[in-house]
């Protein structure tokens, strides 16, 4: 999800629901988790932030979350209007 997230941050791709479409049909994302933005808003991206931050203080800087992330922690919002 991370990774989604950095490519919307960087304008690969235009909207949450790209990437949700483009991860469960390109990469193989369990389609029942509705891909990685539906999934962040699912857990909420406060609790997902967290869960990555400690796996980058246990295993490394590369599970650290991307900016887009933190930004929709700290505000409360979610990719997708109606989650």
């Amino acid at each position: 999800a991370d990774h989604t997230a950095l490519c919307l941050q960087d304008g690969v791709i235009s909207s949450p629901s790209d990437g949700d479409i483009g991860a469960v049909f390109g990469i193989g994302f369990p389609p029942f988790l509705g891909g990685p933005f539906r999934y962040v808003d699912s857990v909420g991206a406060q609790t997902f932030v967290d869960r990555m931050d400690k796996l980058a203080d246990a295993h490394g800087e590369q599970f650290r979350p991307c900016q887009i992330l933190r930004d929709n922690a700290k505000a409360g919002t979610s990719f997708h209007a109606n989650a």
